[in-house]
């Protein structure tokens, strides 16, 4: 289905642009990619928005034609409209000329299967939607299962988050729990939780690190509290050579990630 639209009080440019906002999304359970570049990696992992809405003096691509395709193929919708009222729907000023609207996927914690990977990532009262981003991307990067989202996290369906994915957020499997939940899920079998930290911990480097392997970073200001630290299997420490008394989380998600999957190859 294809139609074009030119009105900016139009219910369809109401309900895209009320999926900038993170309430919006959860109730209609969608959200918004802009750009290219992330609806091809979408469309590579074998994921194609349920609507295209397209600039009318957009440049004609190769990518953006083979999509409309696959778009159409899987009874989605095609919109176009004018650079304005896209705009207005993106947020941004000069947007890529494209978006799509993609339906939220399944984030429950019981539906992972934790040895389909050697590695997954888990972080705590993430609030920063580019961190949540990096760590999806890192997680990519490594070949880990997915991003356990625990507690009260940043979303990762945002634009902030979905676009400093790069695209990760379609290979990377996302969950969401509470602390206990989580706890409980992970002790219902196989599983090393994982830590930096400051309490007991020893070198990062050498540490003895296990598959499958739950690497746990917390809040980017408090980090983790005392009791989730006192829960994990393994608290490790990573040298501060400088002023600095630690890592942003996901650079220390990171650098964790590489260790562990380098212990566990070797």
């Amino acid at each position: 289905m294809r139609r074009h639209i030119t009105g900016f009080s139009n219910p369809t440019v109401k309900h895209l642009r009320s999926l900038r906002d993170r309430k919006h999304r959860r109730r209609a359970g969608e959200f918004l990619v802009e750009g290219l570049r992330l609806l091809e990696d979408a469309r590579s992992s074998g994921r194609v928005p349920r609507l295209l809405v397209m600039a009318e003096e957009r440049e004609p691509h190769e990518l953006l034609a083979r999509l409309e395709r696959e778009v159409e193929a899987a009874g989605g919708e095609i919109v176009t409209t004018t650079p304005d009222i896209l705009s207005k729907i993106t947020g941004k000023a000069n947007p890529q000329g494209v978006a799509g609207v993609f339906a939220e996927w399944d984030t429950r914690l019981d539906r992972l299967e934790r040895s389909v990977a050697p590695i997954w990532l888990v972080a705590q009262e993430l609030r920063d939607p580019g961190n949540l981003g990096t760590m999806l991307r890192t997680g990519d990067a490594v070949g880990a299962g997915g991003l356990i989202l625990v507690g009260d996290c940043a979303d990762p369906f945002s634009a902030e988050a979905v676009r400093a994915s790069m695209g990760a957020v379609f290979t990377q499997q996302v969950a969401r729990a509470s602390w206990e939940e989580f706890i409980g899920w992970l002790r219902a079998g196989e599983g090393q939780l994982v830590a930096a930290s400051l309490r007991e911990a020893v070198p990062y480097r050498g540490a003895d690190y296990r598959s499958p392997c739950f690497l746990l970073v917390g809040n980017e200001s408090r980090g983790l509290p005392e009791d989730y630290e006192a829960e994990c299997d393994l608290r490790v420490t990573m040298p501060m050579r400088g002023r600095a008394d630690s890592l942003n989380a996901a650079v220390a998600g990171a650098v964790l990630a590489y260790e562990a999957l380098a212990a566990l190859e070797g």
